[in-house]
């Protein structure tokens, strides 16, 4: 049975697994690695999530510049009512100087579309993909407001904002009396903990919840990469690294080599170890989970219901555990 936890400080219960559409459609270079997904696939994954209790279902209007809210939107047809639906805008959508960022122009503009697109007339999870050091945050944070005033979209959040950010957008919200941000939706991997240097502290303070993407880091721990082997057909293998923060190969091998040995003891899966080791942490209200198929997405979806012992967890907290950045390292013995 699925498990539910609560956005954040929200009164919304999400399932601690979401699937995410980037691989809806690839109808451009970047996105066409990750995946190609159709109306026809989608309707089917989709209905797999929905008998899973997985009603949570993230995208973004720059997936495949619009295509992929598309398909969400067309294999979500009937069903719109008993799903959860979050979108994201301030990336580039178009080749004119307003055709992005976090400005009140850009963002009504690009809520509208991503509406069109989704088959909907409300968004239930708005998030703001990327900061805009180019537009005052009272304007996009009054913009925001005004759309949960508007009964367009119902909840706020952001992604991929430094913790400062972050923190002054939170201040600027309460100040003024505007809604604020009650998720943040960041990378975290057990080979990519930056994340709890300086935004899990403040997430736990301001009592955010998290949104995970890439729980599988961009791809290294689905098993198909592998020391002394050759790497498997994978979103890697097909590009799909681009973008993605350097990674110490041997670092991933030691890793797939401890999920290998983790999963095999208790009966599971390495990437179910690898995304059940972030269920673990309080913070996550849930993990973005991607599939090309229906056997990745099963696969996914079994790595919930369950805990890893907490042995298993230190070997994984210790084996991977980051040097502290400055300051965090000061004063310690």
């Amino acid at each position: 049975m699925m498990e539910y936890r609560n956005l954040g400080k929200s009164g919304l219960k999400v399932p601690v697994l979401s699937y995410g559409t980037g691989t809806f459609a690839g109808t451009n270079e970047f996105f066409g690695r990750w995946g190609k997904t159709d109306v026809k696939e989608a309707t089917r994954l989709i209905d797999i999530c929905l008998e899973r209790g997985v009603n949570f279902f993230d995208t973004a209007n720059v997936y495949s510049q619009g295509d992929s809210e598309s398909i969400l939107g067309a294999a979500l047809s009937g069903k719109r009512q008993n799903s959860i639906v979050s979108t994201k805008a301030t990336f580039q959508m178009g080749a004119g100087p307003n055709d992005k960022g976090a400005s009140r122009f850009h963002l009504m503009n690009a809520l509208d579309d991503s509406l069109r697109r989704l088959q909907t007339d409300y968004i239930d999870l708005y998030i703001m993909h990327g900061f805009d050091a180019h537009t005052p945050m009272e304007e996009t944070l009054r913009t925001l407001d005004g759309m949960v005033g508007s009964g367009k979209v119902r909840y706020i959040g952001c992604s991929n904002f430094a913790a400062w950010q972050l923190m002054k957008s939170l201040s600027v919200s309460e100040k003024l009396n505007l809604e604020k941000y009650i998720v943040y939706q960041g990378y975290y991997s057990v080979i990519g903990r930056d994340y709890e240097q300086e935004l899990m502290p403040l997430i736990k303070d301001q009592e955010l919840g998290l949104m995970v993407w890439s729980p599988l880091g961009w791809g290294r721990l689905t098993g198909k990469i592998k020391r002394n082997q050759p790497m498997g057909e994978g979103r890697i293998k097909s590009g799909g690294a681009i973008g993605s923060p350097p990674v110490n190969d041997e670092l991933v091998y030691d890793v797939v080599d401890l999920l290998e040995r983790i999963a095999t003891e208790m009966d599971k899966s390495i990437p179910q170890v690898a995304i059940n080791w972030l269920l673990q942490n309080e913070t996550v209200s849930s993990v973005v989970i991607g599939a090309r198929n229906e056997r990745q997405l099963i696969d996914n979806l079994d790595s919930a219901g369950w805990s890893l012992s907490p042995q298993h967890i230190e070997e994984l907290n210790t084996l991977t555990r980051p040097h502290k950045i400055y300051p965090h390292w000061v004063g310690e013995r």
